[in-house]
C-alpha cells in the first residue's frame, strides 16, 4: 500500500516565545526590552505573524495528507520519511538547518516575514501552500526543482557532517588552529590559522562572500546549484613550522579538501550550528568535499 504524502511543517521557537520563556511573563520580557532601548510590540508582531503563517500552513494541508511538526531544536531527533514535502517556515537559514537532515525530499520555504531577510530560499507566502503542496508530488515536479548542491564532511572515524551554506573547521573558540592542509592531490602544508571555511554557491552570499570580499575576489564563487565548492584559510600565520601558500581555492564535484589535526582538538560544524559539530583529536583527519545529497527546493 502506497502511503500519503505526509506534510513535515519545520518551525523553530519565536524571539518571543523565548524571551517568555527566560522571563517568564510578558510583562518581565517587555520590561528587559525597554531597558535596551527595544519595545516589545515588535518583537510581538513578529510572532503573532508567524504563528499566523504556521496557521496558514496547516489549514493548506490537503484532507488526504499526513501532517506534522517539528520545532528546529527536534531536527536532530526527528525521521523524515521518503513521502515528506517540508515545508520551512520561518527564515532561510531555517531551510539550511533543516537541509542536512533530508534526503531528497522537495522542500517549500515560506516566508514569515517578507522584507525582513534575503529570500533567497523563503521565496513563497503561506497563502500559496494550497496550490504548492499537490504541486510538490505531482508527476513533472522536476521541473519545478531547483537542486542546490552541499558540502560534506567526513572524520577518518566515519563521523559525517551536512550543510548547505558552509562548514567550519578550526578551534571552537575560532583561536588559533594547527592542522595539516592538502588540497585535492597536492602536498600537505602545516598551517595555523583562525580556521577554514568552505563554502558552497549558497554559501557565498553570506559567510563565504564575506570570507572572499576580505581577499579581494580572487576566485569566482560557485553557483548555487554548481558542483563546486570554494574554501579559504583564515587569517593564516606565516612561520618557520608554517605556511600561506595555500588560503584559497576552488573544488570540483570530485576534488576534496583533507585536513590533518595537529592541535589538541578541533571542531567541524555545518551552518553556523556549533552545537551540532565533529570532534576531531590530535593526528585524526577530515575529508571535505560536494555531497551526493542535495537540497530540492521548489522554486
Amino acid at each position: 500500500m502506497t502511503l500519503a504524502p505526509r506534510a513535515v511543517l519545520v518551525h523553530r521557537r519565536t524571539e518571543y516565545e523565548e524571551l517568555i520563556a527566560h522571563h517568564g511573563t510578558a510583562a518581565q520580557a517587555a520590561f528587559f526590552l525597554s531597558t535596551r532601548g527595544r519595545s516589545a510590540d515588535e518583537v510581538e508582531q513578529r510572532h503573532h505573524r508567524q504563528t499566523e503563517a504556521l496557521a496558514q500552513a496547516a489549514a493548506a494541508v490537503p484532507l488526504d495528507w499526513r501532517r506534522t511538526r517539528v520545532e528546529r531544536s527536534d531536527l536532530a531527533r526527528f525521521l523524515f520519511e521518503p513521502e515528506d514535502v517540508v515545508v520551512v517556515v520561518g527564515q532561510d537559514g531555517l531551510v539550511a538547518n533543516a537541509a542536512k537532515y533530508l534526503d531528497g525530499q522537495p522542500v517549500i520555504g515560506v516566508d514569515t516575514d517578507p522584507g525582513r531577510g534575503p529570500g533567497v530560499l523563503v521565496r513563497h507566502r503561506a497563502d500559496a501552500l494550497a496550490a504548492l503542496l499537490p504541486a510538490a508530488v505531482a508527476r513533472g515536479v522536476d521541473r519545478r526543482i531547483e537542486e542546490r548542491t552541499m558540502v560534506e564532511a567526513v572524520a577518518d572515524d566515519t563521523q559525517r557532517l551536512l550543510a548547505l551554506n558552509e562548514v567550519y573547521v578550526g578551534q571552537p573558540g575560532h583561536q588559533t588552529a594547527r592542522y595539516r592542509l592538502t588540497a585535492d592531490s597536492g602536498a600537505p602544508e602545516p598551517q595555523a590559522s583562525s580556521g577554514v571555511l568552505i563554502s558552497t554557491g549558497t554559501g557565498a552570499t553570506g559567510w563565504g562572500r564575506s570570507a572572499w570580499l576580505e581577499r579581494g575576489g580572487p576566485i569566482t564563487l560557485p553557483a548555487p546549484g554548481a558542483p563546486a565548492l570554494a574554501w579559504f584559510v583564515r587569517e593564516a600565520w606565516p612561520s618557520p613550522t608554517t605556511g600561506t601558500t595555500r588560503v584559497h581555492g576552488l573544488l570540483d564535484g570530485t576534488g576534496s579538501l583533507q585536513l590533518t589535526v595537529e592541535s589538541d582538538h578541533l571542531v567541524a560544524f555545518g551552518d553556523g550550528i556549533e552545537t551540532d559539530a565533529l570532534t576531531l583529536t590530535w593526528g585524526q583527519s577530515i575529508r571535505i568535499g560536494v555531497a551526493t545529497t542535495r537540497l530540492r527546493l521548489l522554486a
